[in-house]
């Protein structure tokens, strides 16, 4: 009889603790669940690339696993220029003038992946899963806004891939890999 109550009063505190904890964590955006949805996956991957670019040494900017791959820089100034082109479509806000390319200083880079997150974060607080059938422009051709969205967290998925290769390649462990603090 004890144990049945203390599995009881375990199972009770620990459903008060859960519903204590704050709204924004518990309860996702029922208004814009495919939005809010998106917005999760880009806090994640935001950290996972920020740091993945940040891992790299500058000197491993260059680095390219075999002759016909790009570079580490190369990945660097294109995930800038996707969020720029995917976050404009899905969040039908204007694409500003992007001016990353590869050769561009390790810092140079970063402040410019950092900042196509930031545009980001503003696009994506103006989309609104009412409008996700409506078609949009992406990359000279035509998609449905559900369509980009997904193209978008695909593209982090395998941007993040990517970065964590070259990173393993150079004997670093990538962010998603170090043990949690």
């Amino acid at each position: 009889m004890k144990k049945t109550f203390s599995v009881f009063l375990f199972l009770a505190l620990s459903i008060m603790a859960w519903s204590q904890a704050p709204a924004h964590a518990a309860a996702p955006n029922t208004k814009d669940p495919v939005a809010a949805a998106l917005g999760a996956i880009m806090t994640r991957q935001q950290g996972n690339l920020i740091n993945a670019i940040t891992a790299m040494p500058a000197d491993k900017f260059g680095y390219k696993p075999t002759p016909d791959q790009i570079t580490f820089g190369h990945l660097a100034a294109h995930i800038a220029e996707a969020n720029y082109n995917f976050c404009a479509a899905v969040g039908g806000v204007a694409l500003p003038k992007i001016e990353s390319k590869e050769s561009d200083p390790k810092d140079t880079l970063l402040a410019a992946a950092k900042a196509s997150f930031d545009f980001c974060s503003d696009a994506l607080a103006k989309m609104d899963d009412s409008k996700l059938g409506e078609q949009v422009d992406l990359f000279g051709s035509k998609t449905s806004r559900a369509g980009a969205v997904l193209r978008l967290a695909s593209a982090w998925a395998d941007h993040y891939g990517a970065a964590a290769m070259y990173l393993r390649l150079n004997g670093i462990l990538p962010p998603s890999a170090q043990p949690k603090k």
